[in-house]
């Protein structure tokens, strides 16, 4: 089976078992705000940009209750990046788009985060200001949805932020939040 049928497949199948994520994942609105510009390799980085440390703040306050996450030093980023661990005894959906042991995302010193989505949910968030493509997110088998998600600017940007690590979370896991 070839891998983009293969993809294809795994995204249909997670479709059916996880109704709610993929229900709230069409309702991406728009970003107004100017799209960063970021590094072109790696580290995948933007340019320019300082983080609010209160929108972060409330970000990682959000992350923090996930079921079954930890937050902790990154095991793949950049030096300061804050990893979101899953639990190693969870069971995963989509093992393969984990660019990383059990993290899911990240986020990087200056807010941005990578973060695995459905690929189809990617390219509404990369279409609608919010992401990038990570560098090598169509290099590596599970990458295709790798994006990284521009640092929040004001509260309105935060809650669609958070949808996003929202349903990353419930693409690798298969599990919902609400």
């Amino acid at each position: 089976m070839n891998a983009l049928f293969k993809a294809f497949v795994i995204a249909a199948v997670t479709a059916l078992m996880c109704p709610l994520a993929f229900a709230k994942e069409s309702a991406l609105p728009e970003r107004t705000s100017p799209r960063p510009e970021t590094t072109n390799g790696v580290p995948h980085t933007q340019i320019g940009i300082e983080i609010d440390a209160e929108l972060a703040s409330l970000l990682l306050e959000r992350v923090a209750q996930f079921p079954g996450v930890t937050l902790g030093p990154t095991r793949i980023s950049l030096p300061g990046a804050i990893g979101f661990q899953l639990d190693r005894n969870m069971v995963l959906s989509q093992p393969s788009s984990v660019v990383g042991g059990f993290e899911f995302a990240h986020m990087h010193p200056d807010g941005s985060l990578h973060a695995s989505l459905d690929p189809a949910m990617a390219q509404r968030a990369i279409e609608a200001g919010w992401a990038t493509a990570h560098p090598w997110a169509n290099q590596r088998l599970g990458w295709m949805g790798f994006v990284m998600i521009y640092t929040p600017t004001t509260p309105a940007e935060l809650d669609v932020v958070i949808d996003l690590v929202e349903s990353s979370y419930m693409f690798i896991t298969g599990n919902t939040l609400r």
